[in-house]
């Protein structure tokens, strides 16, 4: 743990130590780092931007740039998938970690609640919030709640950014949980970079997790890489095809970018 007034501030050169997997450049660091850097910024109340990667952001990033960007400009850019580490080991030989958002959520609530810092909830609906409050009530009797908006399901307008940028920082939060879902969540971090001076963490479906709305995959498919099927079980309709494509794509583009790879690193040979 961090004692603020004994060590250093990490340095933000190391949260720049990335390693390019397709479109999207993935930060490289432990488990423990990235959360103490958290902290402190989280203390410090500085706007930062993390996201949480999986196959479904790298490919959704491929084939927009405007995401591409907008995940690129974060501070902390995780690989939340297992199979971006394994990947990332393959192309790279890089032996990071996975850094879950579902993991790091409540790892971060815990010690937000101990270290007197404030969080804010923003996304998902009214029901889920209130349960997710109980919960924290429940598991973190300590832990400041600044607050917590459900905003509409389209996009907010000018006037509703500013309102919510008010109500934010007036707060005094220092982490802020943002769970629309990718990549509507990274879109709206990357337009609050610089106006929101909190950590802003794009968790997407974890609340509904740490909240036991849904049940997550045994430890073992996770580290077998197969939560997707997990998740595929549980919601076959909304899921089949959109992992039908993602995943077919992802081992497309990995494959390009090995083959690429190679050819970057062949000589030509003097007759």
């Amino acid at each position: 743990m961090l004692d603020q007034e004994t060590q250093l501030p990490l340095s933000q050169a190391d949260a720049l130590q990335r390693t390019k997997l397709i479109s999207l450049n993935i930060s490289v660091g432990s488990y423990n780092h990235v959360q103490d850097w958290m902290i402190q910024e989280a203390r410090r109340r500085v706007s930062r931007m993390v996201c949480f990667a999986n196959v479904h952001m790298v490919v959704e990033a491929q084939r927009n740039v405007t995401i591409s960007k907008a995940v690129n400009n974060a501070d902390w850019v995780t690989p939340d998938g297992v199979p971006l580490v394994w990947t990332m080991r393959g192309l790279h030989q890089v032996k990071q970690e996975r850094i879950a958002g579902m993991d790091i959520t409540a790892s971060l609530l815990e010690r937000a609640a101990k270290e007197g810092i404030s969080v804010f909830f923003y996304g998902s609906t009214p029901q889920l919030l209130n349960r997710i409050r109980e919960v924290c009530n429940e598991q973190f009797p300590s832990l400041r709640i600044a607050g917590m908006i459900s905003p509409p399901f389209r996009a907010p307008t000018a006037a509703e950014d500013s309102e919510t940028i008010a109500q934010i920082s007036a707060s005094g939060a220092g982490l802020v949980f943002v769970a629309l879902g990718c990549p509507k969540q990274e879109l709206w971090m990357s337009r609050m970079q610089g106006k929101i001076p909190a950590v802003m963490l794009g968790i997407g479906n974890a609340l509904a997790v740490f909240a036991g709305e849904e049940d997550r995959s045994p430890s073992w498919m996770q580290k077998a890489g197969l939560e997707w099927c997990f998740r595929l079980a549980q919601e076959p309709k909304r899921l089949l095809k959109r992992y039908a494509v993602t995943n077919t794509l992802y081992i497309y583009y990995i494959v390009r970018q090995l083959l690429s790879k190679q050819e970057i690193k062949l000589t030509p040979i003097s007759k």
